[in-house]
């Protein structure tokens, strides 16, 4: 600091000296410029090498850290793919392992890829927006139908089905399902639902002795006072299925097919001088322990699609529009209200949960249906939270056109 300070005073003093000056002043550079390691070497100051490998080490990690986040992008959309590929794997494959488990997530994939999508734009990785651009594209045509309705209600139909005073012999009603959790949903709760939403036929899953006896007790027969509950069994998945109507059932019986699971309760019911027959199902979850009793159950329903009459079954089928053992069920005869409604996905599975014990969860798979012949149309689809039970009920407005 000492040398430091002579040669800046040595300069200052011969500044005024033009001539000289300039000399001195390149002096001055010079015996600062031979003097700065000894400078740096009496003090703690970092040497100017060590700064350059800092500042390279800096700019690595930098461009490192720029590359894992690039690299994280393309990991999200390398995932995203696979999704999209295992949705398009053919109903004999699809219920392998935990194949129906990631593509039951496919409607919320297009959070994230449109996420990366803007991102890759703003950072110029052109290849990866254009591979987010046509993955969106895909999944926009895959859920067209919850975009954009197939079907309309007519203006009568939703008229019908407001009236106070059911009508049972129009072509018009309100019909619902509800998973009843093991027979634990709030009996008091369906039986006003049913009431306000002018509910005609009722599907319930999930069924147990003393859930029957609670409807009864809570006045569902004064209202539907015609029903059909399947036997108990050793198939049964959680409990029975069962059906209520407020227009008398024909052609009734408790196990419409065999099946692995709980029994489809089924029967006729006059709309108009057209016979719909109703079912009330429930396959097993693809759970990795259940999965292929999962197949079989939806493929065991598919077979409906050789039966004679116009059906409309409803129910916890434990699968969405994506599945393909799902898509397979409806073949080219059978309809999805939803995927054919165009008012967004209506998602009623988990209800009434909270993450650890605290915070509420969304419902967020669509896995509670109603299918149905062409012929009929379904929509004004709504889901409701229904107390004690870990599904919201579906609930729509059918109409018979042919």
């Amino acid at each position: 600091m000492g040398c430091h300070r002579r040669v800046k005073r040595n300069c200052m003093t011969n500044d005024t000296n033009h001539d000289t000056g300039n000399g001195i002043r390149n002096d001055c550079a010079n015996r600062a410029q031979h003097d700065m390691p000894a400078t740096y070497a009496s003090s703690d100051a970092i040497p100017p090498d060590m700064h350059n490998t800092r500042g390279v080490q800096g700019m690595v990690g930098r461009l490192a850290e720029s590359h894992r986040f690039i690299i994280m992008l393309r990991t999200i959309m390398a995932i995203t793919l696979i999704a999209m590929v295992l949705r398009m794997i053919p109903g004999g494959f699809g219920g392998r392992k935990y194949v129906p488990i990631v593509v039951a997530l496919m409607p919320w994939f297009i959070i994230p890829t449109a996420a990366v999508a803007i991102i890759a734009f703003a950072i110029r990785q052109r290849a990866l927006a254009v591979i987010c651009v046509v993955c969106i594209m895909v999944q926009v045509c895959w859920h067209w139908g919850f975009i954009v309705p197939t079907d309309r209600l007519s203006v009568r139909a939703r008229l019908a089905v407001t009236q106070s005073e059911l009508d049972t012999t129009d072509r018009y009603a309100r019909i619902m399902t509800l998973n009843a959790k093991e027979g634990a949903a709030d009996a008091d709760h369906i039986v006003r639902m049913v009431r306000d939403e002018h509910v005609e036929v009722l599907a319930l899953q999930e069924v147990s002795h003393g859930l029957v006896q609670r409807l009864r007790d809570a006045g569902l027969e004064a209202t539907l006072p015609y029903s059909n509950v399947a036997k108990w069994s050793a198939h049964d998945n959680g409990g029975v299925n069962a059906l209520w109507s407020a227009a008398p059932m024909s052609d009734t019986t408790g196990d419409l097919i065999p099946i692995e699971s709980s029994s489809i309760p089924a029967s006729s019911i006059d709309f108009g001088g057209v016979a719909v027959r109703f079912g009330s199902v429930h396959p097993f979850s693809p759970r990795p322990s259940n999965q292929g009793l999962w197949s079989k159950g939806l493929s065991a329903i598919g077979q409906l699609q050789g039966s004679k009459g116009k059906y409309v079954l409803m129910g916890d089928f434990n699968a969405i529009w994506d599945h393909a053992s799902f898509r397979y069920l409806l073949g080219a005869r059978f309809l999805d209200s939803g995927e054919r409604a165009g008012s967004g996905f209506h998602m009623t599975y988990p209800s009434n949960v909270k993450l650890l014990g605290v915070i509420p969860m969304p419902a967020c798979s669509e896995i509670d249906h109603i299918v149905h012949d062409r012929g009929v149309i379904v929509g004004d689809l709504e889901a409701r939270a229904v107390a004690g039970s870990d599904h919201k009920a579906l609930l729509g407005t059918m109409e018979i056109t042919g």
